[in-house]
């Protein structure tokens, strides 16, 4: 088994585990209402997460394409400012995070280090290929661009399921809503 298809086997219990354990915790959602401000951030998150996954699995691609270490500086630069930007939507999620729903707050609580161990992850290979300009591609290398890569993809699903979870939830609460207003 090669190892997009043993990322691709892990990514669906990642999903499910999130989500069963924000359905076990349901019951408090209903006590504060969403933050649309918090509903946008997440979204943002969301695609900013999904761009940055998608170069940092590009990174391990020039493993074994391309050995000049420019090439790689330049996906790094680009990885790094995903990231960069994850970390400004990280900070605004967290100035924001206690005027939403316990979903929402929850999300938050889980996004922030994940955002915050990627940002010191990529810097880390930054500085890596800017000492070893000669000679980029050693195994170390090669297997924390695969590590960074998956922790990305980790944070994408995340907050993907976050999101598409809160967005159901919001809905299932409309709806329950309606039929309460309709019992009356």
């Amino acid at each position: 088994m090669d190892m997009r298809t043993s990322h691709l086997q892990k990514q669906p219990l990642i999903l499910v585990a999130f989500v069963t354990l924000f359905i076990f915790q349901s019951h408090a959602y209903a006590s504060r209402d969403d933050s649309q401000q918090l509903t946008q951030l997440l979204s943002d998150a969301n695609a900013e997460a999904l761009a940055l996954a998608a170069d940092a699995n590009e990174t391990q691609a020039l493993i074994l394409n391309d050995e000049n270490w420019v090439t790689h500086a330049l996906m790094l630069a680009k990885v790094k400012g995903h990231v960069d930007n994850m970390a400004i939507i990280a900070e605004k999620l967290s100035k924001a995070e206690k005027s939403g729903s316990e979903l929402q707050e929850q999300a938050v609580e889980r996004v922030l280090p994940l955002v915050k161990e990627l940002s010191a992850n990529t810097t880390a290979a930054i500085n890596y290929l800017n000492q070893n300009k000669a000679r980029p591609l050693s195994e170390t290398y090669a297997q924390y661009l695969q590590k960074n890569a998956e922790s990305a993809n980790q944070l994408s699903s995340m907050i993907s399921a976050l999101f598409e979870y809160e967005k159901s939830m919001t809905d299932i609460e409309k709806l329950k809503r309606k039929l309460t207003a309709s019992e009356n």
